[in-house]
C-alpha cells in the first residue's frame, strides 16, 4: 500500500531517507487521471518493496510543499534520490515508463 505523506514528514520521508530512490505522487481526490495512476502507482509500489519508496501527496491538504516544487497540474510525479530531485513526469504514464526511471535511480 502506498504512504501518504504531507507539508510536515516530507522532509523527513523524502529528503532524508535511506538511499533508495523514492516517487512522490502529487494528487487530489477529485482528480480522474490520479485515480487512473493510482491503480499504477500499487502494482509498482508492490513490485518495487524494498527497493524503491512511493508516496502520494494530496495537493488540496499540503499547499506548502506543492508550491514549493511548482506543481501546477496533477498527476504530478516526482522522482528523488538522496534527497534530490532527479525527474519529474506530469500526467499518467505507463507502468514500464514509471519503472524505467525507478530503474534508472537504483
Amino acid at each position: 500500500m502506498i504512504q501518504e505523506i504531507n507539508d510536515e514528514n516530507f522532509e523527513k520521508v523524502v529528503l532524508k531517507s535511506s538511499k533508495k530512490p523514492i516517487l512522490v505522487d502529487f494528487w487530489a481526490p477529485w482528480c480522474a487521471p490520479c485515480r487512473n495512476l493510482s491503480a499504477i502507482l500499487e502494482d509498482v509500489c508492490t513490485e518495487y518493496k524494498g527497493k524503491a519508496l512511493v508516496v502520494k501527496l494530496n495537493v488540496d491538504k499540503n499547499t506548502k510543499i506543492s508550491s514549493q516544487y511548482g506543481i501546477r497540474s496533477i498527476p504530478t510525479m516526482l522522482f528523488f534520490k538522496n534527497g534530490e530531485k532527479k525527474d519529474m513526469h506530469i500526467g499518467v504514464s505507463s507502468k514500464e515508463d514509471i519503472k524505467n526511471k525507478l530503474d534508472s535511480l537504483i
